[in-house]
């Protein structure tokens, strides 16, 4: 029976949301072998400034980070929250939050691009009004959810184009040249295009993947309508989906890393669409291991093993500047029931057990 020993790793994309079901959330994420999280500001208010003191009407990442630790997040070694870019962002919030210790990433979303995104403003307004240019020069990473917005039917999801694809193509490039040494996470890619750009951009410019676009494709989506795979961007074609593969296992890889973007709904579907992200606490090195494997890389060999700890727990750490941790976890090959994880609302379906998968081919032991 295969171990695979790990150290414990960074999920350096997170929904923690808020109110009383945070523990449950927090919890989820340390049974699986995390030391730390990279905590998303789309909260409710969201987490739109640094500090308590700054007079608008956002929470602020000393606020919330407050929030994690009272809800078990002091096990954690680190809590990265990064700042929600809105209109009201400016050169002096950066410089300021730099200063303060508590800045160490910014958040990008499209207007109105998914869950509680409605605070978002086009990226070309932060690469006129000096934000960008701040963040470049005190070296804060920028998160970007990249996908246009405002897009027809055909353009955001066609055979031949996609929001992703488009934001790809035309607008990175033009942050790429004009901010050549922004530190740039592309995060949760999804398509052939964004892998390409972060293959051909310099060590700046890396990239998050999700266990859900490693293993699916549109058609598990909608193949029976399958709203537990819902999330945004979507999941896209078999070709994205190999070039994603691709860039995991390359046993050079030092630009693709996890992030899980594991987002609980105590409410899926609803009276006015789908509530947008995939839930994968508890269990996401389960998955990832899966899907390495999808790509007949076999786990049992200890260079394949070694591919995967890069992926898993090494070239997100080594980008954020964060410490490995000398405590470790184990994956064994062994099938481990699927659950779903109760709180103190309501309960919280896993993507698995939304696809009617009810066991995994992998075990966790923290």
């Amino acid at each position: 029976m295969t171990t695979i020993t790990l150290p414990l790793w960074y999920d350096l994309h997170v929904h923690l949301r808020q109110g009383e079901n945070m523990n449950a959330y927090i919890q989820a994420q340390i049974d699986m072998g995390c030391a730390g999280v990279l905590a998303m500001p789309n909260t409710k208010p969201p987490v739109g400034k640094v500090l308590d003191s700054d007079p608008l009407d956002y929470w602020s990442i000393e606020y919330y980070l407050h929030q994690i630790v009272h809800a078990g997040g002091d096990a954690f070694k680190v809590a990265i929250i990064p700042l929600y870019l809105t209109k009201d962002t400016t050169v002096q919030m950066i410089e300021n939050g730099k200063r303060s210790g508590l800045l160490r990433a910014c958040k990008y979303y499209p207007p109105h691009g998914t869950t509680n995104a409605d605070h978002g403003c086009p990226l070309e307004s932060f690469m006129d009004n000096g934000v960008l240019h701040a963040m470049e020069e005190h070296g804060i990473v920028l998160c970007v959810h990249g996908e246009d917005h405002g897009l027809s039917g055909v353009d955001y999801f066609d055979a031949t184009t996609n929001a992703e694809k488009s934001f790809y193509l035309k607008v990175m490039p033009k942050l790429r040249e004009k901010f050549p040494n922004l530190k740039i996470v592309c995060e949760h890619i999804t398509t052939k295009e964004a892998v390409d750009f972060v293959h051909i951009s310099g060590k700046n410019i890396v990239a998050s993947v999700t266990p859900q676009h490693l293993l699916f494709t549109v058609g598990h989506l909608v193949q029976g309508l399958k709203y537990h795979l819902y999330c945004l961007p979507l999941v896209k074609f078999e070709a994205d989906r190999d070039a994603l593969r691709q860039a995991v296992i390359d046993p050079y890889n030092t630009k693709f890393f996890a992030g899980t973007d594991s987002a609980p709904h105590t409410t899926k579907a609803t009276e006015c669409g789908c509530a947008a992200g995939c839930f994968t606490g508890g269990i996401a090195p389960q998955l990832y291991a899966t899907a390495f494997e999808k790509t007949n890389l076999n786990l049992d060999d200890r260079l394949s093993q070694e591919i995967f700890e890069r992926f898993l727990c090494l070239n997100g750490a080594h980008f954020y500047g964060l410490p490995i941790p000398d405590k470790t976890f184990d994956l064994v090959r062994e099938e481990s029931v699927v659950n779903v994880l109760n709180t103190k609302a309501e309960s919280i379906v896993p993507l698995p057990l939304g696809l009617n998968m009810t066991t995994l081919p992998w075990t966790l032991n923290v």
